[in-house]
């Protein structure tokens, strides 16, 4: 009985740590590819003689706070005043978001609705509205009410457009890495998903993903095959959706957007649970359709999105991997399977070098260079581990759908952010 047990742990820890090798592989060869010159990565031109029109939707739950200094880094924009109107949607708002948001001469669309609660209800809601206007938009651009807008946004943006690029997702930056180590972590965390997720599939034309803020839609795509992502995780949703009707996102990296970060650790446990919920969700709904129409269609964009859609087994998978290599140096003798016996120590350790130095040099290329940054990457590894009980505390409550608001007060210009 005990030799069947010792079986079981062993074929147990063999298959999650030879689904994490490969896992790694793929993810290694995506990680690469974001560094290599490929033509479609080239220096777009942002001088174009065709200038589209946009609609700008900022989605606003109680953000009266922040709402003001959005908006102005959007009246900012070196771009046609006349082609492009600011919408801010006070969704079930209880304070004085509207006010704040008519006072920078934003259109405000007031929208009460207890029983479909969340952003994605809001966009679809302020969609429909739009649509049925006089005016006719050709693209639709969405921002969280925290965030602030690089001046140059919508040109970047149009000459994507004008590329003919239908689904765009900017570069999401951070305007306070420094106000905590939750913030700096989440920081690094975007600035490394720029380069190894964004800008990777960018250059070897898979969809990049929307990051729920500073995207851009083509009013057509919209209309064609709906909105419809009203799940806790919209952007995701509407990544999948896009990749199963043959679309795909695109990432520019010119079109920068300067996020809020989550200043203490149980605002950052909220929402990456809430991401997590989501994030199961769409894994549960798309990942059969996913499989389905890449190995029909040999169609490599849907199987990328379906890998990425495993990131919550991977996090439990690398947490259990994590253990057992423990194991090993508290009880010798335990039944587990450590796939660095495979490997001479030798190349193990130029693994290791590879990624403690990957990540900071990514930092360095994208000018981000700081003493507080450095010192941020030793911290960095904890906030990676907090993954492991954030997945599973998001996998459990996956059914759970209720919208938990991440409460902003960092009022920053976009002066003051570029300035820094």
């Amino acid at each position: 009985m005990e030799a069947i047990i010792h079986l079981i742990l062993f074929s147990f820890s063999y298959l999650i740590q030879i689904f994490l090798f490969i896992l790694g592989a793929y993810y290694t060869v995506i990680m690469i590819s974001g560094w290599l010159p490929f033509p479609s990565a080239g220096e777009e031109k942002t001088g174009t003689a065709v200038f589209n029109s946009f609609a700008i939707v900022i989605p606003a739950h109680n953000e009266e706070k922040v709402i003001g200094s959005m908006v102005k880094s959007l009246k900012k924009q070196k771009y046609p005043a006349d082609l492009y109107d600011i919408f801010v949607i006070c969704d079930n708002c209880t304070d004085n978001t509207a006010y704040e948001a008519k006072k920078t001469g934003a259109d405000v669309l007031i929208r009460k609705n207890d029983n479909k609660r969340g952003k994605g209800y809001a966009l679809e809601w302020a969609f429909t509205r739009i649509f049925n206007m006089q005016k006719d938009y050709d693209a639709i651009c969405v921002f969280d009410a925290d965030n602030v807008v690089t001046s140059t946004y919508l040109m970047e943006i149009n000459a994507m457009l004008n590329m003919g690029h239908e689904v765009i997702q900017g570069y999401i930056d951070s305007k306070n890495p420094f106000d905590s180590w939750i913030t700096l972590s989440y920081s690094i965390a975007f600035w490394l998903s720029n380069r190894v997720f964004q800008q990777t599939r960018y250059n070897l034309g898979l969809s990049s993903g929307l990051c729920g803020t500073g995207f851009c839609i083509r009013t057509s795509v919209i209309k064609e095959i709906g909105w419809g992502a009203t799940c806790l995780t919209e952007d995701l949703e509407f990544t999948m959706k896009l990749v199963l009707n043959d679309r795909k996102v695109s990432f520019c990296r010119k079109a920068v957007v300067y996020d809020e970060k989550p200043l203490t650790f149980i605002q950052s446990w909220r929402q990456r649970k809430r991401w997590m919920q989501g994030h199961t969700d769409c894994a549960i709904r798309y990942l059969p359709k996913l499989f389905k129409k890449a190995f029909r269609e040999a169609d490599l964009k849907a199987f990328d999105c379906a890998v990425y859609l495993f990131q919550p087994i991977r996090f439990i998978c690398f947490g259990l991997a994590m253990l057992f290599s423990w194991s090993e140096v508290v009880f010798p003798e335990a039944p587990f399977y450590i796939i660095g016996y495979a490997f001479p120590d030798e190349i193990w350790s130029v693994i290791v070098l590879i990624q403690l130095l990957f990540g900071p040099l990514v930092v360095l290329f994208d000018k981000k260079w700081d003493i507080k940054i450095i010192l941020g990457f030793f911290i960095y590894p904890f906030y990676c581990f907090t993954w492991l009980p954030v997945t599973i505390a998001g996998i459990k409550d996956a059914r759970r759908k209720e919208w938990i608001h991440t409460r902003h007060t960092r009022d920053i210009s976009i002066d003051e952010v570029e300035r820094l």
